[in-house]
C-alpha cells in the first residue's frame, strides 16, 4: 500500500484522477473497491470502524431460505499466509433477513448485494424473486461455489446448469445479476462463458480453493468439517491467473477477489482484467483495508495518468 499512497493521503473527494466507477447492468458504481460476501457481515458491524463512503459495494453475508446454524466448531483455523474457514453458511433464512437486516441496507452509505444460496434452482430463484422488488438490495450474487457446504459445488462446477439457473433468475428479476465462480473446476473460462450466455451482469473470481489441516497430535482434522475454503494471500496468484484467463473469454465485467491484502494486490487484478476486486480475509486483519486499498488504486491511477478502469486493462496488454 505505501508504494501508492500514504494512509489517509486522499480525501473522498480527492480520490479520482478521472473516472474510477463502473456500471454492472443497470447500476453505476462510484468505486471499485468491494467487500466480500461473508468477511463484512452486514455492514453494521463495521459502520464504527470505518467510512462506509469508501466502499464502493457491499456484498452482505450469504441468505438461504431457511435459517442455518452452519457447521460444528471449531470452522475457522489459520494456515500459512491464509484462512480455512468451514462456516457452512450459517445465516438468519430469508424471512429474518427481510425483517431485520434489510432496515440496516437502508441506512448504509454504500449499495448492497445480496449474496443468494440455495440447495435447488427453485430456491435461488425463490430467493431473488423475493429480495427484488426491495430497493435497499442493489443486486444480487449468486453462490453457486460454497466449498464449505454439502452439495455446495454442484451448480458451479457443471457450465450447462450455471447457463440454466442464471438465465431462470435473469428471467425473474430486474437487478444487477452476479455469478460467484469456483476455482475448484477443470477450465473456469468454460463456466464464465456460461454465466454470460444465461445473462449475468458480471462474474466474481474467484471463491475460496478446497483446503484442509490436519491436527497431528489429535490425528484429525483441525476443522470438525474436515475440509473448508482456504482465503487470504497465499490464494491470490490463482485468482489473478484466473481474472486473466476469464478477461478474455467474456465480454462482462469481472469482479476480482481472492488475497487482496494491499493495493498491489488490488492492482494485479485490476491489470489482469477484473473491473472491481473484492476485499476479503483482510477485513479481518485490518477493518481500514477498503480505504487504504482504495486510496492505494486512486494513487496508481493518478500517477500512470489512468483516467477509467479500462484503461488499466490496456496496459498489460501492451
Amino acid at each position: 500500500m505505501q508504494e501508492y499512497a500514504q494512509k489517509g493521503r486522499y480525501s473522498m473527494q480527492q480520490r479520482s484522477s478521472g473516472s474510477l466507477n463502473l456500471r454492472i447492468g443497470t447500476l453505476m458504481l462510484t468505486n471499485p473497491v468491494f467487500v466480500a460476501s461473508g468477511t463484512f457481515g452486514y455492514g453494521s458491524e463495521y459502520e464504527d470502524l470505518i467510512d462506509l463512503e469508501s466502499v464502493g459495494a457491499l456484498f452482505a453475508k450469504s441468505v438461504t431460505l431457511e435459517p442455518r446454524g452452519g457447521n460444528d466448531i471449531p470452522r475457522l483455523i489459520e494456515t500459512p499466509s491464509g484462512l480455512l474457514n468451514s462456516i457452512g453458511l450459517a445465516n438468519v433464512g430469508i424471512d429474518r433477513y427481510v425483517r431485520e437486516k434489510l432496515p440496516i441496507f437502508r441506512g448504509l452509505p454504500c449499495p448492497v448485494f445480496a449474496n443468494v444460496a440455495g440447495d435447488t434452482e427453485d430456491e435461488f430463484i425463490e430467493l431473488a424473486e423475493t429480495l427484488d422488488p426491495y430497493d435497499e438490495i442493489a443486486g444480487f450474487e449468486v453462490n453457486l461455489s460454497c466449498p464449505n457446504v454439502t452439495h455446495g459445488l454442484a451448480f458451479g462446477t457443471d457450465a450447462r446448469q450455471v447457463e440454466s439457473l442464471t438465465r431462470r433468475i435473469r428471467d425473474r428479476v430486474r437487478k444487477p445479476l452476479v455469478v460467484k465462480l469456483t476455482p475448484n473446476v477443470t477450465d473456469v473460462t468454460e463456466i464464465a462463458m456460461a454465466a454470460e450466455a444465461g445473462g449475468a451482469d458480471a462474474v466474481t473470481c474467484i471463491n475460496t480453493l478446497i483446503g484442509m489441516v490436519i491436527d497431528t497430535a489429535r490425528k484429525e482434522p483441525a476443522l470438525r468439517a474436515g475440509t473448508g475454503g482456504l482465503s487470504g494471500p497465499g490464494i491470490r496468484p490463482v485468482g489473478v491467473a484466473v481474472v486473466y484467463r476469464v478477461k478474455r473469454s467474456v465480454k462482462i465485467p469481472i469482479i476480482g477477489a481472492g488475497g487482496i491484502m494491499s493495493a498491489n494486490d488490488a492492482l494485479q487484478y485490476i491489470l489482469a482484467g477484473a473491473s472491481a476486486i473484492q476485499v476479503g480475509t483482510a477485513n479481518f486483519v485490518d477493518p481500514n483495508s477498503v480505504s487504504e486499498v482504495l486510496d492505494g488504486v486512486t494513487a496508481y491511477a493518478n500517477l500512470h495518468g489512468i483516467e477509467t478502469i479500462d484503461a488499466f486493462h490496456e496496459l498489460l496488454d501492451r
